[in-house]
Order: structure tokens, then sequence, then C-alpha cells
């Protein structure tokens, strides 16, 4: 084995509302860790490092130092290093880049990285004000009701100014989710009816959230915590001959990308004006992912985990990942490549718009999810055949992109 190997982990239920079942955010760390712990057959004390992902804890819940919550968890826990990590949407991934970096320096040989956010525990328009503190505050979208879809209207916006932009595409990246959402145990949306128009251009059904977003191209307000616990490739492969396990066939982190843009949203497009993708951070993400596991490009990949917190987020990131060149991502809509069955299937979960979005908990799951379906053990998801996966991860209006290659 070579790289950091991903012994197990778990997911809550992002449907679940913690606040109406009188429960908090330490209900959903210790749920979330616990369920880790069995899935890779470790006790607390094996552990030797603990990374949480968040974003707003002090915000939703007035809380922070979620790091001491491990002890609370197991006492096996108690004076374990810790530390937690804030890059808004890509707060889950930052954990995990760090827990790597600590991995491959040979500080620890365990480590265990929580996402976690608690946001349905106040009104709706609370929930967006908070997490709206990851644009330039007093500088950007001011006067919008919503700072996100604003933003990401404006960058549909861009798109439509440089290469044309049917809104149908859009939407049927949101219907691809929904409907792979359905089959997913743990989706947000797993149980909504997504018929009577709340898929169409249907101002009563699907209305208008800001510009170019209707209410069905915007990821989920969730609750929820995913966890993975990582090893060194030595330490993986004794803890697999302990458990009678077979170390080669456990997943394995081989390639990462990790880049920051400018905060200002005017200035990320300013940058890219001359520049063949609109965000190329996150294009160079992915492409320092693929460098670092010597994959030769997508045509390598069998199944994407990528950020969709807007249905115009995805529809970029299928150009980043080179499925289509920049500009021509409605080509892989029409032909089907990104559906299930097809050449590079994406979110088979459902994505942040059909499976949810708890923020600091977005990157986690997803490395979850791309472990679970190179083992073969993806159930109702499962991607035939898969083997190898990517995802990515952004943080704010394009400002963090990180991205992972997993395989087996």
């Amino acid at each position: 084995m070579s790289g950091i190997v991903i012994l197990g982990g778990a997911q809550t239920d992002f449907a679940r509302n913690w606040a109406r079942e009188g429960l908090g955010l330490f209900d959903m760390f210790a749920e979330v860790v616990d369920a880790a712990l069995a899935d890779a057959g470790l006790a607390a004390r094996e552990i030797e490092v603990g990374h949480v992902g968040n974003f707003t804890a002090e915000l939703f819940a007035h809380q922070g130092l979620l790091g001491g919550f491990f002890p609370h968890v197991d006492r096996g826990f108690d004076g374990m290093p810790t530390a937690r990590h804030e890059a808004a949407c890509a707060s889950g991934s930052a954990a995990v880049l760090a827990a790597m970096a600590e991995l491959e320096a040979g500080r620890f040989e365990t480590a265990l990285v929580v996402g976690i956010e608690l946001m349905r525990n106040v009104p709706g328009k609370v929930a967006t004000d908070h997490i709206g503190c990851a644009a330039w505050a007093g500088r950007e979208a001011l006067g919008a009701p919503y700072v996100w879809p604003r933003i990401f209207s404006d960058l549909a916006a861009e798109v439509d100014r440089r290469h044309g932009l049917d809104w149908r595409h859009l939407a049927e990246i949101s219907r691809l989710a929904f409907a792979n959402a359905r089959r997913n145990p743990r989706a947000h949306t797993r149980n909504w009816d997504m018929g009577g128009g709340r898929l169409e251009a249907d101002d009563g059904m699907n209305p208008v959230i800001d510009g170019w977003l209707r209410r069905s191209d915007c990821g989920q307000v969730s609750d929820g915590a995913a966890a993975i616990v990582l090893a060194s490739a030595k330490r993986a492969a004794e803890i697999a001959r302990r458990q009678g396990r077979t170390a080669d066939q456990l997943a394995q982190i081989r390639g990462w990308g990790w880049r920051t843009a400018p905060l200002l949203f005017e200035d990320k497009l300013a940058a890219s004006r001359a520049e063949a993708f609109i965000l190329p951070h996150m294009a160079g993400a992915i492409a320092d992912a693929f460098r670092r596991a010597g994959l030769p490009g997508v045509g390598a990949v069998d199944v994407i985990e990528t950020h969709d917190c807007f249905s115009i987020t995805e529809y970029l990131a299928i150009e980043a990942f080179g499925i289509t060149p920049p500009g021509r991502a409605w080509q892989a809509v029409e032909d089907g490549r990104i559906a299930p069955g097809g050449d590079t299937p994406i979110n088979p979960g459902g994505g942040l718009i059909g499976g949810g979005h708890p923020v600091g908990a977005t990157g986690v799951r997803m490395l979850l999810d791309a472990a679970r379906q190179v083992e073969g053990r993806a159930g109702p998801l499962q991607v035939e055949g898969a083997r190898v996966a990517a995802t990515f991860n952004l943080g704010g209006s394009g400002t963090m992109n990180c991205a992972f290659v997993v395989a087996v």
C-alpha cells in the first residue's frame, strides 16, 4: 500500500432535524464518532489525533473548541491532541488535509476526522445569513436577500456571457441529484416529492430564488456529521492483519489538490477573464490531485463526488474534471455521461442538492462515499466495478478548492 488509508467511517442521517429531537451538536458528534470507530473496528485509545471540520458552530450553537468533545464521547480519547479547521464549505476537507499531513510526517499513525454542522436549529433566513459570512462582509452581495444564491446566480450569468447557458441543463443536473438521493438511505431529500412542476420553470412550484437560480438549483441547509478513520500505510497493514482483513482492498487517498483564490468573487472573475476556466483554481486543484495520484485524466476515474451547492457549481465541475472542454458541460448533461450507468457518474448519493449539505461535514462525507464506492460497500449507491473515485469540495465562491483521488 501507499498513501493514507481510510480504515472506516460513518455518516448521520442528513434528513434529521436534531433540534426538533431535543438534541444538539454534541449528540451528533458522539453518534458519528461511535459509529466510525465501530466501522473501523478500533477502540478510542487506538486513535492518536483528532481533527474537526466545522464552519459556524459559534453562530448556530454558541459553541467553540469542538475538539474537547472527544473525551466526553469516550474516555479513551482523554489526552489526545485535537484541532478544529474552518474553510467554509470545505472545512471538512481542510481537516482531512491536516490529518494527512501529520500522518505523512510520522507524528502520528492514526487519526479520526469529524466534519459536523448544526444548521436547522434557527429560522431559515437566520441560517442563510450565518453561512453568508464566507463572503466578504460589507463588500459583496450587498442588498441581496440571500448571499449565496446571488453570488452563484452571478456565476451562472458569467457562464452565459462567455459561453451561453440554457437553464434546462441546470434543471437536469438537479433532476439527477434528487433522483439519486431517493436511493440514498441517509439523504436529506430521499422522501421528497419532486413532481408537479418542482423541477420546472414554474414560478409557483419552483420559484426563482435569485436571477438564474430556482429553488431546485439550491443545495440543502442540513444538520449532519461524517467521520473517517485514517491511518498510515504501515499501521493500516498491522490493523488489517489483526482484524483478518485484506490490506490491499482498503481505500487509500492516492492524491490531493488544494488551492485558494481571492475571497472577493468579482476579483475571481476579473482574474480569470483570459483563462480557459472561469474558476481556474477549481480545475487546478483537480489536476493536482490527478497528478499526485498518477492518473492520466478523468478517463481513469470511475465515479465522482463533487460540490453542487448550486447546480451551476456542478456544471462548472464537469469541465474542471475534464469530462468536457470549457464551455461544453451541457454535452455531458445531454448525453448521460454523468448519470447512473454513464461513463463518469457524478454524485450517486445525491450530492448537496439531493443528499444534503451540513457545511462542515460535506468534504468528509464525500471521502467516505468515495471509499465505500471503491471498496464495493456503497450498497444501493454502488457504481458497478468502481475502483477509482475523485472528489471536489469548494469553499465560499470558489475561494477554497480541495480535491482527492481515492482508490484501492
